[in-house]
């Protein structure tokens, strides 16, 4: 469930603007901010039902626009390889690779 969870939290970072406000509210009160299908439904003041519906609707079409664009692959890949650099920069001494690896990290 954790792994579903920061999952989505990626896409959402990733794909929000392509949410209209009602999908990225749900989402963020669901994923982000930890209120249950009830606290959402009593907040919105509609059933339980409708926030599921609308929350697992737009768990699809995040993981749609994901597998078109894939922008949560490419971010991962990049992090592991900056990692991986990160690591091999760390065994030498050379300040100015270890200056731009930082600076590519503040990127993400």
């Amino acid at each position: 469930m954790l792994d579903k969870t920061t999952r989505i939290n990626y896409l959402l970072d990733f794909y929000q603007a392509l949410l209209t406000p009602k999908q990225r509210n749900y989402m963020e009160m669901y994923y982000l901010e930890d209120y249950s299908l009830g606290e959402i439904s009593e907040e919105a003041n509609v059933s339980r039902q409708a926030v599921y519906d609308n929350i697992k609707r737009t768990e699809t079409m995040l993981e749609s626009y994901e597998k078109k664009l894939h922008l949560y692959d490419k971010f991962e890949k990049r992090m592991k390889l900056i990692q991986k650099i990160d690591e091999e920069i760390s065994k030498s001494e050379n300040q100015q690779l270890k200056t731009y690896i930082n600076q590519l990290k503040e990127l993400d």
